[in-house]
């Protein structure tokens, strides 16, 4: 019998008891939510080793194969990041998603950072996504929402003429407001006549299993960090650009800077196990400047849609030089295909690591069904070199061994701990 498929029957015979558990009183779960801890053996279930099996014939499937049969004991590890926790299955920047995303073996684990209306800091990935990431347009507190619940305009032959929208800010509510909402996949109907029908569209290579009304526990930013903490994970907060006019009531982005790291501070985390990000380059050299310790594994995000937008090598080479040492943009910035068709770095990774700029690059398993084609934002660069969903394990070899790059996010961390356990990677 193949090595890979009978490890990974006995992985998910060791999974199923904690599959069983969490079934069990929700209520008890409630109770219990302060009280997590890693498991003293990390889990990663099936889907590794279905990626291993699904890889074409060659050394990488080999070598991953050889591993998965000799492996009894998988360990947390730095190189794999939760991305938003584990959204590929449970709602983003939820307690129960981060938890997943620990018992994964993510070594990292990612809250975005917000503010709601009394400038409290919670995670969201965005300030204006709880119309799509919460059940607040079923709720009363629809009526806050900056733009409320409008249906879609579908003409007499069904065609779409306007889809539904809406725009609901965690500035539009309190914190006290925000911990009665309950989160759900980010996702909306176009097509909606109704608010619930609105709360709908998941894509079918997610699901809303998650999403009850018993889960989706909604998480202030200082709750995330004592939950890390009692996880045994290290943390990497996003500060967000806000959907307000800055400064907000007397708030400015320094001030929203400084309190996302005062917070780090203030329940006693040591800068080595902190990577604050951010997309403006300015909160990135403000925390350089004025938290030198956090500073120095700050995260310099990158929001180019296209391989045009990228920095040039002496833009990167000035970023060092600005102080920022670690960039991160797309995985698509970072791969590239050659002659033959291969999966192999980019222009920009070589000039990344000519100017001495450590790496960490986003999101695997965000894409869907890699062997239909078409993969969309992450794999533009080199996607005529994507076939089959295995081919997720080539993207994380190339940018592992070849980029070198310092961690990935995943919206599944079991892949990216199972493939650096393998490697040996940090």
């Amino acid at each position: 019998m193949h090595h890979s498929f009978v490890f990974s029957l006995a992985v998910l015979a060791a999974t199923l008891p904690a599959l069983s558990s969490a079934s069990g009183d929700h209520g008890q779960d409630r109770r219990d939510a302060h009280t997590h801890a890693r498991p003293s053996a990390v889990q990663v279930g099936p889907r590794p080793y279905f990626l291993v099996d699904d890889l074409a014939p060659g050394k990488l499937k080999t070598q991953l194969q050889n591993c998965a049969a000799r492996q009894d004991r998988l360990e947390p590890r730095d190189f794999s990041i939760g991305h938003r926790g584990a959204p590929l299955q449970f709602p983003e920047h939820t307690r129960e998603s981060y938890v997943a995303a620990a018992r994964m073996g993510a070594g990292i684990v990612e809250c975005d950072v917000t503010f709601t209306k009394d400038k409290e800091l919670v995670c969201r990935h965005a300030q204006n996504d709880l119309h799509t990431t919460t059940n607040i347009l079923a709720t009363p507190l629809a009526e806050k929402c900056t733009q409320p619940f409008t249906p879609a305009v579908i003409d007499a032959d069904g065609r779409l003429v306007q889809p539904a929208k809406a725009e609901c800010r965690t500035s539009d509510i309190t914190l006290a407001e925000f911990k009665t909402l309950r989160g759900k996949m980010d996702a909306s109907n176009p097509r909606a006549l109704t608010p619930q029908e609105y709360l709908g569209g998941t894509a079918n290579w997610r699901t809303d299993l998650y999403s009850g009304p018993t889960s989706g526990t909604l998480l202030t930013h200082q709750e995330s960090i004592e939950l890390f903490k009692q996880l045994g994970v290290k943390m990497t907060p996003e500060l967000k650009s806000a959907s307000v006019a800055m400064p907000f009531d007397g708030f400015t982005q320094a001030q929203y800077a400084q309190k996302m790291i005062d917070e780090y501070k203030d329940a006693g985390v040591s800068p080595r196990k902190v990577w604050p990000q951010s997309f403006d380059k300015g909160d990135v050299l403000y925390w350089i400047q004025n938290e030198p310790e956090f500073g120095k594994q700050a995260v310099y995000l990158d929001d180019a849609n296209t391989v045009a937008d990228l920095p040039t090598a002496a833009q990167l080479l000035a970023y060092k030089a600005e102080g920022i040492n670690i960039w991160a943009p797309p995985i698509f910035a970072l791969l590239s295909t050659d002659a033959q068709g291969r999966i192999v770095p980019s222009q920009a990774a070589r000039d990344a690591k000519a100017a001495k700029l450590g790496l960490i690059t986003w999101s695997l398993e965000r894409s869907g069904i890699l062997g239909d084609g078409n993969n969309g934002f992450y794999y533009q660069s080199f996607d005529s070199a994507i076939k089959r969903e295995g081919d997720a394990l080539r993207v994380l070899d190339v940018l592992a061994q070849d980029v070198g790059v310092q961690g990935v996010f995943s919206d599944w961390p079991a892949t990216t701990t199972f493939y650096a356990n393998c490697m040996g990677m940090k």
